[in-house]
């Protein structure tokens, strides 16, 4: 057997069907698209969201408010819990550019605020932009410091 021996199983590939090309191919004139009416046209189906004039479902259902409202200038932050920072040795001065250089966060353009999860028992110098209470609290107690950045 040789390369150009290689041929498909019959009836695996078919040849494409060659539209308003004609009567002999057999679908001309109207090319499948019957005589009058909206599937005739060219563009015909509507938009998206059209429902033959019944009214559309996204506007059957009531707004969503709160958790679906995602307002425009929100502020994303890159999160870290405490025992992340664990790896770190102590004295340490804890930066976001030192987070992005350890692959600690995905987003270095955004703001890193440090949360509660978890224990930390070395004392660090943390200089993020946002700390919650009991973070700070447990940073505190290891021997750190927090200081926020603009």
């Amino acid at each position: 057997m040789k390369l150009n021996d290689l041929m498909p199983n019959p009836g695996a590939k078919k040849d494409r069907k060659r539209v308003g090309r004609g009567i002999a191919a057999g679908q001309g004139k109207t090319a499948g698209h019957g005589i009058k009416g909206q599937g005739s046209r060219s563009g015909e189906g509507g938009h998206l969201y059209r429902q033959g004039g019944n009214l559309p479902f996204y506007r059957r259902l009531p707004f969503m408010r709160g958790e679906g409202f995602t307002p425009p200038n929100r502020v994303e932050y890159n999160e870290i819990n405490l025992d992340m920072l664990g790896r770190f040795s102590a004295g340490t001065v804890v930066t976001p550019q030192m987070l992005s250089e350890f692959r600690l966060i995905s987003k270095p353009k955004n703001p890193v605020v440090i949360l509660g999860d978890g224990e930390l028992n070395v004392a660090l110098k943390v200089q993020v932009q946002r700390v919650t209470k009991s973070a700070r609290a447990k940073i505190e107690a290891a021997g750190g410091t927090v200081e926020i950045i603009g």
